[in-house]
C-alpha cells in the first residue's frame, strides 16, 4: 500500500539560469522535472513516504527523462503511461524574485497527462493509498476528468486531497462548476487566495474555509502568500506565520507544502503543526532555483524551522 498517490500534470521545466532577466534575454538554462502533481509526490518522498503519480509522458526524449527523474527522486513510475500521439509538456518560466514568475506553458492542445482514462487506472492501489492527491488541472479536460471522478468515487477511506491548483491558461471552460462538483469528493482542501475564491466565491481566508468545510472537507487550507496560513478543521484553527527566506525561484514552494501536508497527515499530527511544517516546507524550496531537486528532508525543515539555514 502506498502511502500517497498524486494524480496530474508532469513535463519538464526549463528554467533560466540567471534572475532578473526576460526569457529573450538568458543566455542559459537548467532542466527540471516539473508538474505539480508530480513534484508533490517527490516532496513526500523525501519526508520518507512511500509515494507513487499517476501521469502520462510523450513518447520522446523529454518523455524518458521524466520517467527516469521520478524514479531517481523515489517516488513509483509504474503508474506513468506514455503516448505517442503528444509530445510530453515543457514549462518556461522567468525569474524576477521576490515575486514576480511569468510562466509560460507549452502543452499543446492536449497534452499527455490529460488522455488518462478510468480504464488505465489501478482503482485498487488508489482506494488503499494513505492519502490520494489530486489538482483542479486534471478536471480541466476529458478524458483525464472522468478519470479522476473513477478515482475519487473509488476512495472510502483515507485522506483525499484536492489541490485547488487553478491555472487559468489550462482551462478551455469555466472551471467552477468542475471544481465544486469534486470538492463533494474531497476531504481535505488546499488553495491560495485565488484558487479559493474560484472554488467557494470569496478571497476572505476564513470565509473560503468556512465555505470549503461546508462543502464537505473536513480540513481546509488557504495560503496566504506573505501573510502566512490560515487553516481550519470542525474542531481546530491554525495560523501559520510566514517563514522568512531570500526567495529565488517561488514556484515550486506550493509543491513542497504539499507533500509536507501529506506528511502531517500520515503521521496524525494536529492541524497547527501540519501547517506550520508545510510552511516552513514551501519557505525552503522559495529559497531555491529548482522545484523537485529542491525539495527537503524532514530534517531540512525543522532545522529552517528552528531558526537554521535560510538559503
Amino acid at each position: 500500500m502506498f502511502d500517497l498517490i498524486t494524480i496530474g500534470r508532469c513535463g519538464v521545466d526549463v528554467y533560466p539560469l540567471q534572475t532578473g532577466v526576460g526569457l529573450a534575454q538568458v543566455e542559459s538554462f537548467g532542466k527540471f522535472l516539473g508538474g505539480s502533481p508530480t513534484n508533490v509526490a517527490v516532496a513526500a518522498a523525501r519526508h520518507g513516504l512511500r509515494a507513487a503519480v499517476i501521469t502520462a509522458t510523450g513518447d520522446d526524449p523529454f518523455g524518458a527523462y521524466v520517467h527516469q527523474a521520478i524514479h531517481d527522486f523515489g517516488v513509483d513510475n509504474r503508474f506513468v503511461t506514455k503516448f505517442q500521439e503528444a509530445p510530453t509538456p515543457v514549462t518556461f518560466c522567468e525569474i524576477f524574485p521576490p515575486d514576480h514568475f511569468p510562466i509560460y506553458f507549452y502543452r499543446g492542445e492536449h497534452p499527455p497527462d490529460l488522455r488518462i482514462t478510468p480504464e488505465s487506472l489501478d482503482l485498487d492501489a488508489i482506494r488503499q493509498a494513505g492519502v490520494f492527491w489530486f489538482s483542479a488541472t486534471g478536471l480541466s479536460r476529458e478524458p483525464s476528468r472522468a478519470a479522476h471522478l473513477a478515482a475519487l468515487t473509488a476512495r472510502t477511506s483515507g485522506w483525499t486531497v484536492f489541490d485547488l491548483d487553478y491555472r487559468p491558461a489550462l482551462w478551455p471552460e469555466p472551471a467552477e462548476p468542475h471544481v465544486r462538483q469534486a470538492l463533494a469528493h474531497a476531504n481535505v482542501a488546499v488553495g491560495n487566495l485565488d484558487e479559493v475564491e474560484v472554488a467557494t466565491g470569496t478571497r476572505d481566508p476564513e470565509k473560503a474555509a468556512q465555505a470549503l468545510l461546508d462543502a464537505g472537507a473536513e480540513v481546509a487550507i488557504v495560503k496566504m502568500g506573505p501573510e502566512g496560513v490560515f487553516a481550519r478543521s470542525r474542531t481546530d484553527i491554525a495560523h501559520a506565520e510566514p517563514v522568512e527566506v531570500e526567495v529565488v525561484n517561488g514556484i515550486g514552494a506550493g509543491d513542497a507544502f504539499g507533500g509536507a501536508i501529506c506528511l502531517g497527515l500520515r503521521r496524525g499530527w494536529r492541524l497547527e503543526r501540519t501547517v506550520r511544517f508545510a510552511n516552513a516546507a514551501g519557505a525552503f524550496v522559495a529559497a531555491r532555483l529548482a522545484c523537485a531537486d529542491a525539495m527537503p528532508t524532514t530534517d531540512e525543515v525543522t532545522e529552517l524551522m528552528e531558526g537554521g539555514a535560510r538559503s
